[in-house]
């Protein structure tokens, strides 16, 4: 087949799939270990910081420290040694113990004393640190925000670009040309909103020759309502969101579906990041909550949650852990959660930062016991002109009443049980059947009113919070194992302003580390988010481990340039559509993805961002741009999660097949699959195939793969073939009517709805070809024969990639 510009199309199991996997991978693993800048001068926090920490600090970093050597401080790793030997002597490398170890044939001398060896590159970035004086400097995370200088680049159209084309001409690589009008507009569509852009969509930007056309396609698609359902899905991958509990059971979370919608809407709306953040961890604790703030909190419970754990006391601190884990990761970029049993191997954070953080959520309640308890995860919400202070007074009366009259008919039960009288009895029987029918009446009118899933605290006093000996809670703890809440000691922080709320109900301790996280003060939280952004738009992030901001992820690439978005975000309010808009217009994002033979070979990874990195649909993405060119594809949002059918096969793996799963009406299921229901031991296969975010942990980066079950659920799976029909039946509609039986216009028509753009003239005489060898020699009907062909257009790389 032939797409635009005579470029054959590819199907899934094509070459350049192939390739992706293929022996060149090993290449690029071992330039991954390279240093980013091998022929630029050392920097300590991007060149010689990660390699120690993840090289070094095993056995000679803050947790361990064999032969009395650290690495994860200069007064430490140049001070003599007991043996008399100095580790690292600035400006002597000659003298440097490191160097003659890391240098050293001998087994008996050689570090690190297993695993891979330094590479050469390596051990002469060390080499040459040390001669320039062995400088220790503050890790670049942990620096305050700063605006650098932008620098002067001649035809740099925007600062971004200034900084990347700066890059480029430091490394000696070429600026990239800029992709083709079409494919920056399916570029972009998909990136904001998750959709491929319409027929009309094209037609207009292609027809459009102002200097301005591509702002204005910015601009409409950061309009449009599919902007938060696409963005929504990035921040539902990084607070674990589920919609059921996991363990045996994966019972359903009540409620938890307005929580997805909260975000959706927060993202539409352009709700300032920093007021984002203090809502879904303290959105009750704020002076004046709304029914938003109270729905965002329903942050804290889209975690794993076992009805019946065997240690009950473990489990909570599991819960906690969880809580710990997730927050530090998803905000501040730090694995605060490896301080649970120990001091951090690699990064400055000790045991008792781990539980200071812990002590801010320590008086939270659990979920419940064996059943989950309403009164510490519902609240009730106000409809029309209701308060939330009327919507909950009216939820507690009513389940005032339904608890009267429950003991009521348990009181009826028990008069029965212990008489005699039969007459009394006959009279009892009939009023326990009336009180049973008020039971009944109270549970529907209770269940019906509107309620979130939310977080609550035991009252205004916590409970101690101790440092537990191996992460044990168990231990034995004392006076000097406490610790009261405060931030990573690292960060330099101020002591937490903790004030209880005047209602009473909780302790203020969450409002106060939200402001916090949530302040231009913190060096982390702008930082985190604005390459989670940038990651979001280019494959991957300035820095590659975007939830890990400490000594062993990885550096920024463009140090400066990140500084500068996450300056430019602050100065902006927090809003993340002016952070878009700039990231969009910038020449970078613009560029082709054309390979350049050199480029490859001095940079394979594309650190410098001389190409634009092509992709894969998400698995999301992939599912609505079926039906959006099958025509099936329902825009209604928000509300309950839906059920797409699951084949029975898949039911079986369940011990109770089927059990939690509902069903939808086909026009229902078409709707987008964020608001596809998250059962966790039953997620749906295509999602599942094209690596859906797993949802116990925080999820920062999906993995990519290409497997088996890829490939034949997209082409024998019975969503896709049932697709694959309506597909058909819209093409035939739109080339003549459903007897059309010019086949060359179906074929025509199926090129242009499923690619979005004109049919050539020779891939539509191979589609007719193989029509007709499907019809004439296997002895398919026609009907059918156009339903495989519409079947293949799907399975085009075409279709399910991005350039």
């Amino acid at each position: 087949m032939v797409g635009e510009g005579g470029k054959p199309l590819r199907t899934f199991s094509s070459p350049r799939v192939a390739g992706l996997i293929g022996p060149s991978a090993g290449l690029l693993v071992l330039a991954a270990s390279l240093p980013f800048a091998a022929a630029a001068t050392v920097e300590f926090s991007r060149d010689i910081q990660p390699l120690l920490a993840k090289r070094c600090f095993a056995c000679h970093g803050p947790d361990t420290q064999e032969a009395g050597l650290r690495f994860d401080a200069a007064a430490f790793a140049v001070r003599q040694l007991d043996s008399g030997a100095q580790a690292i002597v600035p400006g002597d490398s000659a003298a440097s113990e490191i160097l003659s170890r890391i240098s050293s044939t001998d087994p008996d001398l050689q570090m690190p004393p297993e695993g891979e060896r330094l590479s050469d590159a390596e051990v002469t970035a060390i080499r040459q640190w040390i001669e320039a004086g062995a400088a220790w400097e503050e890790h670049w995370a942990f620096r305050p925000v700063s605006r650098p200088q932008v620098p002067a680049v001649t035809g740099a159209a925007t600062p971004i670009d200034a900084f990347i084309q700066q890059g480029l001409k430091d490394r000696g690589l070429p600026v990239p040309v800029e992709a083709d009008r079409r494919t920056l507009l399916r570029r972009v569509s998909y990136d904001l909103t998750g959709l491929p852009p319409t027929e009309q969509e094209l037609a207009d930007f292609l027809g459009d020759t102002s200097p301005a056309a591509w702002e204005r396609v910015i601009d409409r698609l950061l309009a449009s309502p599919h902007y938060g359902e696409r963005w929504a899905r990035h921040w539902l991958d990084l607070v674990r969101y589920a919609e059921t509990n996991s363990f045996e059971r994966d019972g359903t979370k009540p409620h938890v579906w307005r929580y997805r919608d909260y975000v959706i809407r927060a993202f539409n709306n352009d709700k300032p990041f920093d007021q984002f953040v203090v809502e879904q961890l303290a959105g009750d604790e704020l002076p004046t909550s709304t029914a938003d703030s109270l729905i965002a909190t329903g942050y804290y419970r889209l975690g794993i949650w076992d009805d019946e754990p065997a240690d009950k006391l473990q489990h909570r601190y599991d819960q906690l852990d969880d809580i710990v884990a997730t927050t530090a990761q998803t905000f501040l970029g730090l694995t605060i959660n490896c301080a649970r049993c120990h001091d951090h191997k690699i990064d400055p954070l000790p045991q008792r930062d781990y539980y200071s953080l812990l002590a801010f959520f320590q008086n939270t309640t659990p979920m419940g016991g064996r059943t989950m308890n309403p009164a510490f995860i519902e609240r009730a919400l106000p409809t029309g002109a209701a308060t939330l202070a009327d919507a909950q007074h009216q939820f507690d009366e009513q389940r005032r009443l339904l608890s009267e009259a429950e003991a009521e008919v348990r009181a009826i039960q028990q008069r029965i049980k212990e008489h005699g009288d039969q007459a009394l009895d006959d009279l009892a029987k009939q009023d326990l059947a009336a009180w049973k029918a008020k039971v009944n009446q109270l549970r529907r009118q209770t269940n019906s009113l509107p309620k979130a899933l939310v977080i609550s605290e035991h009252g205004s006093t916590s409970p101690e919070t101790h440092v537990f000996y191996r992460g044990n809670p168990h231990a034995t703890t004392s006076p000097a194992t406490l610790v009261e809440p405060a931030f990573p000691g690292v960060l330099n922080a101020p002591t937490p302003h903790i004030v209880p709320p005047p209602h009473g109900r909780s302790t203020g301790r969450r409002l106060a580390l939200a402001r916090w996280i949530a302040s231009a003060e913190n060096p982390l939280t702008a930082r985190v988010l604005v390459n989670r952004i940038w990651q979001h738009h280019f494959g991957r992030g300035l820095v590659r481990s975007p939830s890990n901001f400490g000594f062993a992820g990885d550096p920024p690439t463009h140090p400066q340039l990140l500084d500068w978005l996450a300056a430019e975000l602050v100065a902006g309010g927090w809003r993340l559509k002016s952070l878009h808009r700039t990231i969009l217009l910038s020449a970078a994002y613009r560029a082709s993805s054309a390979a350049q033979p050199e480029a490859v070979a001095a940079d394979p990874l594309n650190d410098a961002f001389w190409r634009f990195d092509m992709r894969r649909l998400s698995a999301e993405e992939l599912r609505d741009s079926i039906h959006v060119a099958s025509g099936a594809f329902n825009p209604k949002m928000f509300g309950p999660g839906i059920y797409p059918t699951i084949p029975k096969a898949v039911l079986a793996t369940q011990s109770q097949p089927g059990k939690g799963w509902g069903k939808t009406p086909p026009a229902e299921q078409a709707r987008r699959s964020i608001y596809i229901h998250v059962k966790r031991s039953l997620l749906t296969p295509l999602l599942a195939d094209f690596d859906l975010a797993d949802t116990d942990t925080s999820c920062p980066v999906r993995f990519v793969t290409t497997q088996p079950t890829q490939a034949l659920g997209m082409m024998n799976g019975d969503f896709i073939q049932q697709q694959a029909r309506v597909f058909a039946e819209r093409v035939r509609s739109e080339a003549g009517g459903p007897d059309a039986a010019d086949t060359r216009a179906c074929v025509e028509r199926a090129i242009e709805r499923a690619l979005v753009r004109q049919a050539a003239a020779d891939e539509v005489n191979q589609g007719l070809s193989l029509i007709d060898t499907l019809e004439n020699t296997e002895g398919i009907s026609p009907g059918r024969a156009l339903e495989l062909y519409c079947l293949m257009l799907l399975n085009l790389n075409e279709f399910a990639y991005l350039d």
